[in-house]
This record gives C-alpha cells, structure tokens and sequence, in this order.
C-alpha cells in the first residue's frame, strides 16, 4: 500500500483516506465524492475490525460485499482501495500495542460496548500510520467516534485534518447504516422513529428551550409513543468530551442509541 502511494503521490499529490468496514452505502459514497473534491488521491480502506467487536457483537455475521463494494468505489472515482485481512493488519502477536482512548470513550456508547473505542482508535492510527494521508473522511452519524478520532490526532500530533460529513438519510429520515440490513418489515417501519424523536427534541430547542432534561425529555416522547424501541440512551452532549452541558447551546448534540427488532441503531442531530 505504502510503496503504490509512494507512485501516486510522487509528483506532490494530496492525499485523502476514507476509512470503512464494507458493505457500502450511499452513505460511505458520500465520503468518498467529499474526498474526491479535497484531494487527488482518494484511498479507502475495508477493514471489518475484530478489535472494535465485543465477545457477543457481530463480528462473525458483520455483512462482507467486498464484489459490490470494489465496482460502487470505481464508479465514484477512489484511486485505491486497502482491503487487508485481520492477519495482515494485527499477524498472531496476542501482547498488542493498542490506543487507550480519552476517558469520554468510556460514556455512551463506550458504557454500552466496553473496549470498543479503543479497537476503533487503534486501527484508525494504524491505518493513518499505513496511508498517511493529507485528510481523513469520516461521517456524523458515529458522532462519539468522531470526536474521539479529533481529540487522538490533536493528543497524538497526527498531521491529518479530520473531515466530518453529514449523515446521509433515507427518504423518511432513517440515518443510512450496514446494520440497517438487519431489520425486517415491521421494525423498519418504525425505525423512522429514532430520527423524528431527535427532531422534536431540538424543535423544544429551536422554540426557545435551553434546558437539556426538557429537550431530552421531547425526544424521548416520541420514542415511548412509538413504543417499539428499546431506549439505551437519548442525551445532549457537547461534542468535545460528550459531557452533558447544564444549559443547551448552539452546537451541542442530541446523541440517542435504541434497539429494535434485534437491531441496535444510533443517530444525532445538532443544534
């Protein structure tokens, strides 16, 4: 990978890295046509990161479409594509040397999923480390592993800008996911849900409220109206270190993950 960069970057070009896990969507596409408009090489890499999965996730049934995904990057003009396996990237070494992340990795998602960032950050720096681009490409709707990537590269003077694109949406307002494959008839019909309680919880916000349990408390109506999630949080957060502002802001984020039908799904939306 290093030594095909070195040929494509030989005359000064600039370089963008769009980090996935497979099974693309329009979301990942998305990424990868914000690349293309920042750089002159635009690589991305698939990657389903065993280090990132706890022992009860998905790892195993995690969906592969490397045919489909190869032919879609073509199509909207990625240069590369780094599709290594987990023996190329970690070899048999059990003692590995891994990122431990700031301590905000351990709120909401990180409570939910223990360990899981700090899987996350280490393949990013080493896939930094292994590319070495000018900029990365990552979307809002992991909103909490975006600010974790912001806060190693600026903690770990990694020389990449961070890129942050907007989340990609169905028709009905479904953030678009690898996951979502998962949900049959009956849960989809409800996962709209999710966006449309984060909508009324910054509505309260837009109409004047700044005060977090009341915004919170908007978008959680919604959800209990439905009746069909599991709610594991719905919060505000500022996107710095994810603490729970005692006044809303312009800014700040509505954070919420809930299960469905078997399916975990999360989502944001700033205010």
């Amino acid at each position: 990978m290093r030594a095909r960069l070195r040929e494509l970057t030989a005359n000064g070009a600039r370089v963008a890295l769009v980090p996935t896990m497979g099974a693309l969507h329009e979301g990942h596409l998305a990424l990868v046509d914000a690349a293309a408009k920042v750089a002159d090489v635009v690589a991305v890499s698939i990657f389903v990161n065993p280090l990132q999965f706890g022992p009860n996730e998905d790892l195993a049934r995690y969906p592969r479409t490397p045919e489909s995904d190869s032919a879609a990057l073509t199509e909207h003009g990625a240069t590369i594509v780094f599709m290594p396996t987990a023996e190329e990237m970690y070899g048999a070494n059990t003692s590995r040397t891994t990122v431990t992340p700031p301590l905000f990795a351990a709120l909401l998602e990180g409570s939910v999923r223990p360990g899981h960032f700090a899987g996350v950050l280490t393949v990013v720096a080493k896939l930094f480390n292994i590319v070495q681009p000018d900029v990365a490409v990552f979307g809002r709707k992991d909103l909490q592993q975006l600010s974790l990537i912001r806060a190693m590269v600026a903690d770990l003077n990694f020389p990449v800008q961070i890129m942050a694109i907007d989340t990609v949406r169905e028709s009905d307002g479904l953030a678009l996911s690898s996951r979502n494959r998962y949900l049959d008839a009956d849960a989809r019909r409800h996962a709209p849900a999710l966006h449309a309680a984060l909508v009324s919880a910054k509505d309260a916000f837009d109409a004047g409220s700044t005060n977090p349990a009341a915004i919170e408390s908007a978008g959680k109506a919604v959800l209990a109206k439905d009746g069909a999630f599991e709610v594991d949080y719905l919060t505000l957060v500022n996107e710095t270190d994810f603490a729970r502002p005692s006044v809303a802001a312009k800014g700040d984020s509505i954070v919420v993950a809930a299960r469905i039908g078997g399916t975990r799904l999360i989502d944001n939306i700033q205010l």
